[in-house]
């Protein structure tokens, strides 16, 4: 190997998807994939996902819901929430995406490309529960469920869903954004069919706040094991990837091993734990294409340290790595680069 690895678990991926689902319970999941599945790669997510009986995705945008489709067929349901181009629009129509709504605009646009191709568009509309990232103010509320019951009467559109995202800064907050969902969803079912989708909850609310879930809760980082920034540790739920690099030569007692910044490893992770065959060590620097391991005794090159897993090596998770620096676990590994090869252990 003399290139990184991340060492990507189909086990763990499935097993974290069966422990999230027994936790959401009645409550569906929709699995998230923004970010080339969390830098995990979206092909491989979504077809391990699919053996797993996951049937809803989330893929925040059109282009990557239409690669979800192409890899799932005509099954699954597929919503895309960021606002789109009219030719995204045509796009998403034409391969059954449901889609995310969160202005008047976006919606009027929706509507005239679905009259204009002559299809009926599948619709969530979000409320803007206090959270101001995109959705309709509450005040706007009834007009646009007005101008939605209008379009599925002239057979433009189906309201599909309500959703919203939340803050999770706090319980209080929390729950006043419930109270607001839960009135939109009320002013929707009061002009028509109630939709069958609500949703409310990302991966931490729908963890631990039942009494927030929807029919359905999007959860993404959480099935690939990765945890809330400064959050406990999830039962049933373990890190499906592991970036692995071995040692080329050894100096001065020390390792040098075969990852670096240029791999998108942040520098400023030195002197974090890092796995060896004779267990935790300390990353004492970070180049740009190798970096420096305190050694072990009886080391040698071609012995393999890891950066970051699930600790059977001494090492900690890309979780509490990125605490380290005031960040997130995802970012670690989705800035990864395409220098580090991604294998699926098993």
């Amino acid at each position: 190997m003399n290139r990184p690895e991340l060492r990507i678990s189909s086990n763990a991926f499935r097993t974290n998807i069966a422990a999230v689902r027994a936790r959401i319970a009645p409550s569906a999941l929709m699995l998230v994939l923004k970010d080339d599945a969390y830098g995990h790669g979206l092909g491989w997510a979504v077809e391990t996902a699919v053996e797993a009986g996951v049937s809803w995705f989330g893929s925040y945008d059109v282009r990557g819901g239409v690669r979800v489709r192409r890899i799932v067929g005509g099954d699954a349901r597929i919503l895309a929430w960021a606002t789109s181009t009219d030719d995204e629009i045509d796009e998403a129509l034409a391969h059954d995406l449901d889609l995310g709504v969160g202005t008047a605009d976006y919606l009027r646009r929706v509507i005239a490309r679905a009259e204009i191709l002559g299809r009926r568009a599948r619709v969530h509309l979000k409320i803007d529960t206090g959270l101001h990232r995109n959705g309709i103010l509450p005040d706007e509320w009834a007009a646009a469920i007005a101008e939605v019951r209008e379009a599925e009467v002239r057979g433009h559109l189906t309201l599909a869903g309500v959703w919203s995202h939340i803050a999770e800064a706090s319980d209080a907050d929390d729950d006043a954004s419930r109270l607001v969902f839960l009135d939109a969803v009320r002013v929707a079912g009061e002009a028509g069919v109630s939709p069958d989708v609500l949703h409310l909850t990302a991966s931490a609310a729908s963890w631990w706040r039942p009494e927030l879930r929807g029919s359905v809760s999007r959860i993404g980082a959480f099935c690939y094991g990765i945890r809330s920034a400064d959050g406990p540790e999830l039962d049933g739920i373990r890190p499906v990837a592991s970036l692995c690099a071995v040692v080329s030569e050894v100096v001065g007692g020390d390792a040098v091993v075969g990852v670096g910044s240029f791999d998108g490893l942040p520098s400023t992770l030195r002197d974090a734990s890092v796995g060896t065959p004779a267990g935790a060590r300390r990353l004492r620097a970070i180049g740009e294409t190798t970096s420096i391991v305190e050694g072990w005794s009886g080391m040698r090159p071609g012995d393999e340290v890891t950066i970051f897993g699930d600790g059977r090596s001494g090492e900690v998770s890309a979780t509490t790595l990125a605490e380290r620096i005031d960040t997130v676990g995802e970012e670690i590994l989705t800035r990864l680069s395409p220098r580090v090869r991604r294998v699926i252990v098993d």
